[in-house]
């Protein structure tokens, strides 16, 4: 048996064991940068490696074809600081205090992420990596819920959700914007093209001597939609004909493609994209009132159904994973952090949720794991009125509602992957058990607080 051959098999091994090991086949025993791309609102039909024929995206194509392809992976939530929150823990949002979106006002924001859990840029600086968030947080808006108190080495970014104006950078006219710890007024320049310069900034700087942890959250093409002129212009001349909401999108999201192209052309100068895991996903899937498409599939961010959950996802780590491969594999973003942890050899809490597809990734058989899948969202409003609404799969089976108290709808995936045929009355012994795995999992969460002990949400707090 060759060296190689046996190193494999000691690798899946642990594996199947529920052990968590260094991995055995990184470049030269060296521990893999990391480089974790998300972006905000980017529909599952909104890259040209995606199926899209009405824009060109040749940055991030490259990363698809560069590595492997997702085709069944999830957000966790179909709307932003949830799906934040299970990245940076592992775990399901509403375990972690985190069901719905953290906001500025305490009436309106619906999540306080817990303080007590370990999240990955912690858990990678105990192995030595350098750490650092450049972008949006959206998980607080005051300490200690705050990058730099929560295992970041380095914070150059928003606070925040959304940015009403890309080039002032406000939200309900306050300031999010931070150095580190330190309140800034950065130049009024597309914040698109401040987060790719600051990240670039920040790997020429890097140290060496120790492996890093990037994670770059670009706020686009959240709304407003709003593409710096010239990249709209570049647009209307090839696709003339292009309606206005989904020309102003489409030149937003190459606009983005570009800042990206930006940052792994510096990663390249750097000389250390040889060991470097770069994944890039969206939060949730696309707004199409704001011209996003979700491509064949039904419905659209806030939804349950598949356009409001499923999202692109690509990884590419040269000599690991195998450039042009592809996966029909079913995951979600929580999987990223024991995932990540595997691929750098850290240990990590053994009650996180998520499970690592680092063998999928190189390319090694990987058994489907038995385990029913929960999504919830928790939102105010006429519509919500602050109460939750929820979706389980197993298998092909998913059981969803799009809004708190209406019924259930009932949908087999494999049949039926469009979501056009509510089965709910033809199984009616499906929906039980199903509606009790999602019971069960609700008690399990009931406990978890998403507010402080004052009742006041993390907002306001900051706007002190």
């Amino acid at each position: 048996m060759s060296q190689e051959a046996f190193r494999i098999i000691v690798f899946l091994c642990a594996f199947a064991s529920g052990s968590h090991i260094a991995n055995p086949l990184c470049a030269n025993g060296e521990a893999p940068n990391v480089l974790l791309i998300l972006v905000d609102d980017l529909g599952y039909g909104d890259l040209s490696s995606y199926g899209a024929t009405d824009l060109h995206t040749p940055h991030i194509d490259s990363l698809v074809t560069g590595g492997m392809k997702w085709t069944n992976f999830y957000a966790n939530c179909p709307v932003c600081s949830p799906t934040r929150a299970a990245l940076l823990t592992g775990r399901y949002p509403d375990l972690v205090g985190v069901p719905g979106v953290i906001r500025t006002f305490s009436n309106d924001s619906w999540g306080l992420l817990d303080p007590n859990v370990e999240l990955l840029p912690a858990a990678l600086k105990r192995a030595g990596y350098q750490t650092a968030i450049v972008g949006k947080w959206h998980l607080g808006l005051a300490e200690p819920n705050t990058p730099t108190l929560r295992g970041f080495d380095h914070f150059h970014g928003f606070l925040g959700d959304m940015m009403d104006d890309y080039y002032s950078h406000l939200r309900n006219n306050r300031n999010y914007m931070r150095l580190d710890r330190q309140e800034i007024t950065p130049p009024a320049t597309h914040a698109t093209d401040l987060f790719a310069d600051w990240a670039c900034q920040w790997l020429q700087s890097v140290r060496e001597d120790s492996p890093f942890f990037l994670y770059l959250a670009f706020n686009a093409p959240h709304d407003p939609v709003q593409p710096p002129a010239s990249a709209l212009a570049r647009y209307r001349n090839r696709y003339p004909a292009t309606d206005l909401i989904r020309a102003r999108y489409a030149a937003f999201v190459e606009h983005l493609d570009l800042a990206i192209g930006k940052v792994t052309d510096t990663l390249h100068s750097t000389g250390r994209d040889e060991n470097t895991l770069i994944i890039f996903t969206s939060d949730n899937g696309g707004r199409t009132q704001s011209g996003a498409s979700n491509g064949s599939l039904t419905g659209a961010k806030q939804e349950m159904l598949e356009g409001g959950l499923r999202v692109p996802m690509c990884a590419t780590w040269p000599g690991q994973i195998a450039a042009n491969s592809s996966t029909d594999r079913v995951a979600l973003t929580m999987d990223l952090f024991p995932s990540v942890c595997d691929a750098a050899g850290v240990e990590y809490p053994q009650d996180v949720d998520g499970q690592s597809v680092l063998p999928t990734l190189l390319g090694h058989p990987q058994p489907s794991p038995d385990r029913d899948l929960y999504w919830v969202r928790l939102e105010g409003g006429k519509r919500y009125q602050g109460k939750p609404y929820y979706c389980v799969r197993r298998g092909p089976w998913k059981l969803l509602q799009n809004v708190a108290d209406e019924d259930f709808r009932l949908y087999n995936l494999q049949d039926d992957p469009r979501e056009q045929h509510d089965v709910a009355g033809d199984y009616p012994e499906t929906v039980v058990t199903l509606r009790e795995s999602l019971t069960n999992h609700r008690q399990r969460c009931a406990s978890v607080p998403f507010r402080d002990d004052r009742g006041s949400g993390p907002g306001e707090v900051a706007g002190h």
